[in-house]
């Protein structure tokens, strides 16, 4: 199943008032585990950038201004996101900037059927808690030292990760990445020696194992396989 976490820095708090997208960034999950493929892009809002919230991000007019507008990238925003789910923390502010954005270009708006808010589920986890995502980050252990200020592609990595702490799939991904491990290692352990280890038995161990061995009986699972007794097998590092 593939799932895009996303998140978008803004000039202000409502896009219907005429505030807009300055930073927009998603991270690609297939099966709960990001593949590594992003996109991110700084947006030149076109108008003014108000101190409180270069303050929260860091995004300055002067920076901006040779960013391109979002009617430029949105074609390629699109097709990132395809027809999947599309994952954020407190998603209907995200999506609000998205489609007010995709309509200024004239463009289908993303369905909030796709949509996952991770703050609602963390809502109904830990009803009470500060649910930001510092705090998240937090409970769930996960490093928050890259985070300075706000910035979209960063928190839309520390939000997937967030996101598999929530929904309880974190060992699934761990289990799928340890059977990968196990089955390199089986498929390095299964290559033989070309010569055989000398056995190290002397004689008079055989000996004793011998008589051991006659002391358990005849239904014993020695007496199975009498041509095996007093020796180890080197090569398989079984007796």
């Amino acid at each position: 199943m593939r799932e895009i976490i996303f998140d978008v820095e803004t000039t202000g708090l409502r896009a219907k008032d005429g505030d807009r997208i300055c930073e927009i960034a998603g991270v690609e999950m297939i099966d709960y585990v990001p593949t590594g493929v992003e996109f991110h892009e700084y947006i030149n809002p076109t108008i003014p950038m108000p101190e409180k919230a270069q303050e929260i991000h860091g995004l300055s007019d002067d920076f901006l201004k040779d960013k391109p507008l979002f009617e430029s990238v949105a074609k390629k925003w699109l097709d990132f996101i395809g027809d999947d789910r599309l994952v954020a923390h407190n998603a209907m502010f995200d999506f609000g900037f998205v489609n007010a954005e995709l309509e200024r270009c004239g463009l289908a708006a993303m369905s909030f059927e796709r949509m996952v808010d991770t703050i609602a589920i963390a809502r109904r986890k830990f009803p009470g808690s500060d649910n930001s995502l510092d705090a998240l980050c937090t409970r769930f252990g996960i490093d928050l030292s890259a985070r300075d200020k706000h910035n979209a592609l960063l928190d839309t990595q520390l939000l997937a990760d967030v996101y598999v702490e929530l929904i309880g799939a974190r060992q699934t991904a761990m289990s799928f990445g340890d059977g990968r491990r196990r089955r390199q290692v089986s498929a390095q352990t299964v290559q033989q020696r070309s010569e055989p280890l000398p056995d190290l038995l002397s004689e008079q161990e055989r000996a004793a194992h011998a008589a051991f061995v006659a002391t358990l009986g005849e239904e014993s699972v020695w007496s199975r396989y009498p041509h095996l007794l007093g020796t180890i097998d080197r090569t398989e590092g079984q007796i």
